[in-house]
C-alpha cells in the first residue's frame, strides 16, 4: 500500500484497480442520470472510452468483466452499443424508470451538441481549417476506439477459445467482407455451444 500514492500519482484511476475496490451499482436515479449524462457530455470522438472510463474505472458501477459482457449483448442488437446499454442497465438496477432516466441522461447533451454543431459545419464545412479539424477529431476517435477495443479484450485474454471466435469474426467481417448479418449469429451460436462445454 506504500507504493499506492506514487501509482496514483501518475494515474488518477489506478487507484481503483489498486485497492480492488468493491463494484457498488447506482444507489438512486439521480446517481444513475448523473452518470450517464457525464459519458454522453464528454463523449467527443467515441462513446465507448468515456462509457468503460465512467461505469467501470470511475464509478465503479460494474467490474471489467461485466462491462465486457454487457457490450458484447449490445452488440447484438440495432442501435449504437452504449445507448442500448443504458437502456439494459437501467432496466436491471432500477426496472422501467431506470432505462428510461439513463437513456435520458445519455442522450440528453449529445442531441444538443449534434443539433449545435450541425449548424455551424453546414456553414462552415468548405473551410480548408474546419476540415482540418474533421480529420484530427477522426484520429483521435480511432485511437480511443483501439484503446478501448484493448480494455475489452483483457477481460477474455486468459480464454482462448474466446480469442479464437474473437480473430474468426475479425477475419471474417474486417478481410473477408462478410455481412454481420451472418456473422453475429453465426459467432451467438458457436459461442453458445462453447460456453455450454465450459470453454467460454
Amino acid at each position: 500500500m506504500e507504493m499506492l500514492p506514487a501509482v496514483v500519482a501518475r494515474d488518477p484511476h489506478a487507484v481503483y484497480s489498486a485497492q480492488k475496490m468493491p463494484v457498488t451499482p447506482p444507489r438512486s436515479l439521480t446517481e444513475l442520470f448523473l452518470g450517464f449524462l457525464s459519458i454522453g457530455a464528454r463523449s467527443f470522438g467515441g462513446v465507448m472510452p468515456w462509457a468503460h472510463r465512467v461505469i467501470v474505472e470511475e464509478r465503479r458501477w460494474m467490474s471489467p468483466e461485466e462491462f465486457t459482457t454487457i457490450i458484447g449483448l449490445c452488440q447484438f442488437l440495432p442501435g449504437p452499443n452504449v445507448g442500448n446499454a443504458s437502456i439494459v442497465l437501467g432496466k436491471r438496477w432500477f426496472g422501467l424508470k431506470g432505462s428510461i432516466v439513463a437513456f435520458l441522461g445519455f442522450f440528453g447533451l449529445p442531441f444538443l451538441w449534434v443539433l449545435a454543431l450541425a449548424s455551424l459545419y453546414s456553414e462552415f464545412a468548405l473551410h480548408p481549417g474546419v476540415k482540418s479539424v474533421v480529420t484530427g477529431v477522426a484520429a483521435a476517435g480511432a485511437g480511443l476506439f483501439i484503446g478501448t477495443a484493448i480494455k475489452l479484450g483483457k477481460p477474455i485474454a486468459r480464454k482462448p477459445w474466446a480469442l479464437v471466435v474473437l480473430m474468426a469474426c475479425f477475419i471474417a467481417v474486417g478481410i473477408g467482407r462478410v455481412s454481420m448479418l451472418i456473422v453475429i449469429p453465426v459467432a451467438a451460436v458457436i459461442s453458445y455451444q462453447l460456453a455450454k462445454r465450459g470453454l467460454l
